[in-house]
């Protein structure tokens, strides 16, 4: 006679269902998976097999196995690599600079102007980037408003003797490049802030001033440190697209503030030297994905978020 377990009380207890695996968490992984692999880990794959042919467009490339392109291409391309991380890391400071307190007033300070205010920093996205970089070039020409005040201000001068500009012009020069960058990436830097500085419980602040606490010690031990996933987030989303940039470069700049995103942009669809440019863009990728594991490390944003 089969075994039957009994419940307390005499009654029979219901028999143990067989447990099934849960497939609906990988059903709905698996369009990410997917578009992963398509778009990324397939063109990255292509892009590091194309890095180590030989060849010409027009008798064909063979894989060889040439590793030697790489070391040929940094120390042809080293001073452009270095003037890309140097133009984004200056976006970057200027956008944390520019966006932070702007993201602190409208977290804490707008009230109902904040949806507002959110509305403008995202409007820009609905023009093409493209658009709003030409845009610049008016913005900065001779006989600007902004040439005008810079003139009238003596500010040239300074720009001139710091090297960002040339001739007393600031259209084709280092500033209107950086300028197009940082207004370029501003609204991934003031997003991040926003959110985090959103979140801050505002007790806290009054706890600092109910003990004393000046402006200053109450940003620079309370507010900062919690805002500090947001800053992280914001200078990443900055830093990252702002060094393969091209288009500011192009627009912007001259002969002499070309970056390593307008380099592999001519290697790829004018030189044609297809290795060496696939070369390129991965020295950037390795450049950067180290840059950034320090980053977040030294950051310690482990712990914060």
């Amino acid at each position: 006679m089969a075994n039957m377990a009994v419940a307390v009380g005499g009654t029979p207890a219901p028999a143990a269902r067989p447990t099934r695996r849960n497939w609906v968490p990988y059903a709905l992984l698996l369009p990410g998976l997917l578009w992963l692999a398509v778009f990324y880990a397939a063109p990255m794959f292509t892009l590091g097999s194309q890095s180590l042919q030989e060849g010409n467009v027009y008798d064909g490339y063979v894989l060889t196995g040439n590793v030697g392109i790489y070391p040929e291409a940094l120390s042809e391309y080293w001073p452009h690599l270095l003037r890309s991380l140097g133009y984004a890391a200056s976006a970057t400071i200027a956008g944390l600079v520019l966006a932070y307190p702007l993201a602190y007033y409208m977290a804490q300070k707008a009230g109902r102007w904040k949806n507002i205010m959110l509305i403008l920093v995202i409007a820009p996205f609905f023009t093409s980037f493209l658009i709003r970089t030409l845009a610049w070039r008016i913005i900065l020409s001779d006989g600007g408003v902004v040439s005008d005040i810079v003139h009238t201000t003596g500010l040239i001068n300074l720009l001139d003797i710091m090297g960002l500009t040339q001739g007393g012009t600031l259209l084709n020069s280092k500033f209107a490049v950086m300028a197009g960058l940082t207004y370029n990436f501003l609204p991934f830097m003031i997003l991040p802030l926003y959110a985090a500085l959103e979140r801050l419980d505002p007790r806290l602040m009054e706890a600092a001033r109910d003990l004393y606490a000046s402006g200053w010690e109450t940003f620079r031990h309370v507010i900062f440190p919690l805002s500090l996933p947001g800053v992280v987030a914001g200078t990443l989303l900055t830093f990252i697209p702002a060094t393969g940039d091209y288009i500011n470069s192009r627009l912007l700049g001259n002969t002499q503030t070309v970056m390593i995103g307008q380099v592999i942009d001519s290697l790829f669809l004018r030189v044609l030297d297809f290795p060496k440019a696939a070369a390129l863009s991965f020295i950037l990728l390795v450049m950067i994905v180290t840059l950034v594991g320090i980053y977040v490390r030294r950051a310690g944003t482990e712990e914060l978020v």
